[in-house]
């Protein structure tokens, strides 16, 4: 089964303290899509600007990334600058973020790609979101990310959206926020009341939380000793996980505690490194001694 995501492909620049790096490949969707490319074929919707380094589209397509829906338009490439504190690197500061391109952004996709069944909305304007999920033809499952700065000034058509999609991922700050609920099993029950089937609130070094009508359950973080920059994390996460459930062709219980094992063992090896540098070598070996480690490490 084959995968679209619509995101940002943007260019970073993040402060950590293990250092600095400058244009480095970012966004949600290429963060995505490194991750999920272990699972099935994805097939990217984006734009980048003018300034877009040609070396990450071959990068990305030397992945076996589908660039066809990358589209390159008359501006500057999203950019965002960030920082992470030592004391805290469950919050990213945002020092700059300049929109570029994105600002008149519409979606396009190929037409050979509009009937794919898995679709994954990635951290973007609602609006862009749910205009590419107006173009494709009867998706099988649909997922759906967002971040505080949409709940903030759309929430309207990000609850509009919510009530289209399958899934729903968020961090616990962002489902707090959503529903104003500190409890995060409420705050679940909540946002599963609003529109998607399944919910899943990450919860940072703490682990995850998966809530369904028909089943509930957590699991922990895998235990990483040094934490570089967890920029992109998230979109990592989802990737394993919608990788997983493409491949997969099903959405019970099993398959599910399955695709949140992989995402998080996919997401330990983004904070690693900066960037990609630890997600884009990977190969499913290293990510299977990995996931066998973590089940030892949460068996009774």
């Amino acid at each position: 089964m084959s995968l679209a995501v619509v995101g940002t492909v943007a260019l970073d620049n993040v402060k950590t303290p293990s250092g600095f790096k400058q244009d480095m490949l970012g966004g949600s969707a290429a963060h995505f899509s490194m991750s999920a490319r272990l699972f099935t074929p994805v097939h990217v919707v984006a734009v980048v600007g003018r300034d877009f380094p040609e070396k990450y589209t071959k990068f990305l397509r030397g992945k076996g990334i589908n660039l066809a829906s990358l589209e390159r338009g008359d501006g500057p490439t999203f950019r965002w600058d960030g920082e992470y504190k030592k004391e805290d690197f469950n919050t990213a500061l945002t020092l700059a973020t300049r929109l570029g391109v994105l600002e008149s952004y519409v979606p396009k996709i190929s037409p050979a790609h509009r009937d794919l069944p898995y679709i994954f909305l990635a951290n973007i304007d609602p609006e862009v979101q749910a205009a590419l999920l107006r173009k494709m033809i009867s998706p099988r499952f649909v997922g759906l990310d967002s971040m505080n700065l949409w709940i903030n000034i759309k929430k309207k058509s990000l609850l509009a959206l919510m009530r289209k999609v399958h899934l729903f991922v968020a961090n616990d700050g962002e489902a707090r926020a959503l529903t104003g609920e500190t409890n995060l099993i409420k705050a679940a029950k909540s946002l599963r009341r609003r529109g998607p089937k399944f919910v899943i609130i990450k919860k940072g070094e703490h682990g995850v939380l998966f809530y369904s009508d028909r089943f509930m359950f957590s699991y922990p973080a895998y235990p990483v000793e040094t934490v570089v920059d967890p920029t992109g994390a998230g979109d990592t996460f989802a990737g394993g996980l919608m990788g997983f459930l493409s491949r997969a062709k099903k959405v019970d219980e099993k398959t599910f505690r399955q695709a949140i094992v992989y995402a998080t063992i996919l997401g330990s090896f983004n904070v690693e490194g900066f960037g990609m540098a630890k997600t884009a070598p990977l190969t499913m070996s290293l990510v299977h001694q990995r996931r066998d480690h973590f089940l030892k490490f949460i068996s009774i």
